[in-house]
């Protein structure tokens, strides 16, 4: 005999079946950077200040009275991290609570396919900006149809086709240096093999052109905005970072030590560009542990590799998930090479893992339900609400122990 829907039973089933680990595996799942780096989730109080050693102190010499005389200290940074915010919801209407009211397990059934949706939508959001600048960029225009109407946009990148959905609505802008312009863009149309989306321009042209950076709407207003995480792309930007104050902290004083090197494999065999990079890094102190890349260049480290390629698995410690990797040996120990479709294209980035964690305030992402509701009523519409969301940032306390290795 069916159970009849009670939504305070509802609420209880829900927090059963979101239990901390289910949520974790649901999110891990292929998306190897966010469940395999390390978290902290006890992020308070307005900012987490970031200690790094980028100079040892030299008081040294020879000489006793001179080393003596000197006056030089131990140089310390300090980045001040502080939280970023996103969300997503899950909607469910009257009319389908009234359908089943006859049947709570219909109902759980039809509740938990929505809120699935909204936990993969913003672990989609979370999983792609723990490689970005927190600019909340997406993708890159290389070509488009026209202007106006339902243009037709060729990605620079095709790989990031991954990046974009059917219903998404956009936004663009000239780069991430400029401010967003007032169009809105509603994806019609994803074809994944062209690495091209189909788009409506809500109003009647808008300035569309080769280089523009796209953006989910409410990601990106202007440049000043870092709305999103600010992960690998900002803590090891792919130039040298100038004076601009990043957390807080003049990063030019010491490049490397203090913005990560940069290594250029291009015009290297993909297997000679990485023992390239992990010598460096070993130069520069780092014990690199793991490297992420896209899936296109993970085929041809293992197309170059051949009879010598060596095949591995790694795990998290959050939660119970894998991702097979492949091993190579750098000068410091092997290090595991993993595939990760929300990886930058063309780019591996070489981690000493225990450098970096991703902090927030409660898990990331968690159901909202601060007041134990986890289903509110909708003040405008014929519906019930939930919600999920995120408070944090990614952190690295040693970015000179990591490296951004250019594949193309």
């Amino acid at each position: 005999m069916p159970t009849s829907l009670n939504l305070d039973n509802v609420t209880q089933a829900l927090k059963e079946h979101y239990k901390p680990l289910t949520v974790k595996n649901m999110v891990y799942k292929d998306n190897p950077l966010l469940a395999l780096m390390p978290k902290y989730e006890r992020f308070g109080g307005e900012n987490m200040p970031v200690p790094v050693q980028y100079g040892i102190a030299n008081r040294r010499s020879a000489d006793f009275a001179t080393g003596q005389g000197l006056n030089t200290a131990t140089e310390l940074a300090r980045f001040v991290l502080t939280r970023v915010k996103d969300y997503s919801f899950a909607s469910i209407t009257g009319e389908t609570i009234k359908a089943t009211e006859g049947a709570a397990d219909a109902f759980l059934k039809y509740a938990t396919l929505e809120i699935d949706g909204a936990i993969q939508s913003l672990t989609r959001s979370l999983a792609v900006s723990m490689y970005g600048d927190g600019s909340g960029k997406i993708g890159e225009v290389s070509t488009t149809t026209s202007t106006t109407g339902t243009p037709t946009i060729t990605l620079t990148k095709a790989e990031e086709i991954t990046n974009f959905e059917v219903g998404m609505t956009l936004k663009v802008a000239e780069s991430t240096g400029h401010a967003v312009r007032s169009d809105v863009l509603t994806v019609d149309e994803v074809d994944r093999d062209a690495g091209t989306i189909k788009v409506t321009v809500a109003s009647a042209s808008t300035n569309l052109a080769a280089g523009d950076a796209i953006f989910q709407s409410g990601d990106y207003s202007s440049a000043s905005d870092r709305l999103k995480i600010t992960g690998l792309e900002g803590w090891l930007p792919s130039t040298s970072p100038s004076s601009t104050l990043f957390f807080g902290q003049d990063r030019s004083k010491d490049a490397t030590r203090l913005g990560g090197i940069r290594f250029n494999g291009a015009s290297q065999p993909i297997e000679e560009a990485l023992i390239g990079a992990a010598s460096r890094l070993a130069r520069e102190g780092g014990s690199p542990t793991h490297c992420f890349m896209d899936f296109l260049q993970f085929s041809n480290l293992e197309k170059a590799l051949g009879s010598k390629v060596v095949y591995d698995k790694v795990s998290s410690d959050d939660a119970d998930i894998g991702f097979q990797s492949l091993t190579i040996i750098g000068p410091k120990g092997p290090i595991q090479i993993v595939a990760d479709q929300n990886c930058t294209p063309d780019v591996a980035y070489m981690l000493q893992m225990d450098t970096w964690t991703l902090n927030s305030l409660g898990a990331a992402p968690h159901i909202l339900d601060l007041d134990g509701n986890r289903m509110l009523r909708e003040a405008s519409a014929d519906a019930y609400e939930v919600r999920v969301g995120f408070y944090g940032n990614v952190a690295c306390n040693a970015p000179g122990y990591n490296c951004r290795v250019a594949l193309a």
